[in-house]
C-alpha cells in the first residue's frame, strides 16, 4: 500500500461476500442483498459511503462447499486487495463466516511486505477448528484456525500457504460456545480468548481496550471481524447460530467508536446475518449501528 494513501480522508467500501456454503443454513448467503435493500449504512457528514459488488460464489464451484468458499474467497481476497490499495477501507458484509479467510488474507497480501497485521475476532464462537477436530464438518467454522495457518490446504492457501495471522496479533472477544479441538488449538498457539464470563466481570470497555493493545503491538494495521451472533439473540435474532447470553448492541457499538480516527484501523466486516431470522429487522439495524460506530474514520 502506498503509504501516502492512509495520510487522506478513506471512503467506507462495502462489499458483499454472498458466502452460504460454508454453514448449516444457507440462508446467510441472503444477507448481503438483505443489508443492501434495508439501506443500513449511511454517508455521514464527514464518510462517504458506498456499496461495491455483490461476490457470490461461481456456478462451477457449487459441487462442493469447499469448492465454493476457496472460490468465493479468493475473489474476496481480490477485491479487498483492490479498495484498500485505492486508499479506501473495506468493510465486509457477509455471508457466514468462512468469508473471514477472503477478508484477512486480502488485507495480508497488501501490508505484508510492511509487517504483520492484528486482528480483534468478536464472536459467540472461536472458529478454529480444522476438518481433523469438528464435529459438524462446517467450514464456517474454520476459518480463524485457517488464518493462522492451521486446516485443509484449500483453506489456508488462498494468497499463498504462509499464515495469515500471528498468535499473538489476535484477540477474541465474547466466546462462549466452543468444541474441545478448537480451544486447545489457540492455547497452544497462545492466542488471547476473553470469554464472555471474563467480559462480564471486567467489562467490555476494559477488555476491548486490552485486545487493541495486543493487536496494536508489533503490527502495521489492524482489523475488526464481527460475527453478529457476539450479540445477544434475545435482542438480535437473525443470526445464523445464536447463543444465549452475548453482547448488547449499545455496548459493541460504544467499543467500536474507540476506533474513529484510527488510522492504522485497516479493514472491518460483520457476517453471519440471516434475514429469515430477524424480526423487524432489528439485527439489520444493528448491523449499520455497528458499521456506524467507527464512522468517519
Amino acid at each position: 500500500m502506498n503509504p501516502a494513501a492512509v495520510s487522506v480522508s478513506r471512503n467506507l467500501i462495502v462489499i458483499g461476500a454472498a458466502s452460504g456454503a460454508g454453514a448449516p443454513d444457507p440462508a446467510t448467503a441472503e444477507g448481503p442483498d438483505a443489508l443492501r435493500h434495508y439501506r443500513v449504512f449511511h454517508d455521514t457528514p464527514l464518510q462517504h459511503v458506498e456499496w461495491n459488488a455483490i461476490l457470490r460464489v461461481p456456478r462451477e464451484a457449487l459441487d462442493t462447499p469447499l469448492h465454493a468458499v476457496r472460490a468465493l474467497d479468493e475473489r474476496l481476497a481480490a477485491e479487498v486487495e483492490r479498495v484498500l490499495l485505492a486508499g479506501n477501507f473495506p468493510l465486509v458484509v457477509g455471508g457466514d463466516h468462512s468469508c473471514a479467510i477472503g477478508t484477512w488474507s486480502g488485507v495480508h497480501r497488501v501490508l505484508a511486505d510492511r509487517g504483520p497485521i492484528g486482528l480483534i475476532w468478536i464472536d459467540a464462537h472461536m472458529d478454529s477448528h480444522t476438518f481433523a477436530t469438528t464435529l459438524s464438518g462446517q467450514i464456517h467454522g474454520m476459518p480463524l484456525a485457517a488464518l493462522l495457518g492451521h486446516g485443509d490446504a484449500a483453506l489456508t492457501g488462498i494468497e499463498g500457504m504462509e499464515a495469515k495471522l500471528r498468535p499473538e496479533h489476535v484477540c477474541l472477544i465474547g466466546v462462549r460456545s466452543y468444541e474441545a479441538g478448537e480451544a486447545a488449538l489457540l492455547r497452544r498457539l497462545g492466542v488471547r480468548v476473553f470469554e464472555m464470563g471474563e467480559v462480564r466481570r471486567r467489562g467490555l470497555a476494559t477488555v476491548f481496550d486490552e485486545a487493541l493493545a495486543t493487536v496494536r503491538h508489533g503490527t502495521v494495521g489492524f482489523g475488526v471481524s464481527v460475527d453478529l451472533d457476539a450479540l445477544d439473540p434475545e435482542e438480535e435474532p437473525g443470526v445464523g447460530t445464536p447463543v444465549p447470553g452475548g453482547l448488547r448492541r449499545a455496548e459493541l457499538a460504544d467499543a467500536l467508536s474507540r476506533l474513529r480516527g484510527d488510522r492504522t484501523f485497516v479493514a472491518m466486516e460483520i457476517v453471519e446475518y440471516n434475514p429469515r431470522r430477524d424480526h423487524g429487522h432489528a439485527t439489520a439495524d444493528a448491523a449499520g449501528a455497528l458499521a456506524g460506530a467507527i464512522t468517519p474514520l
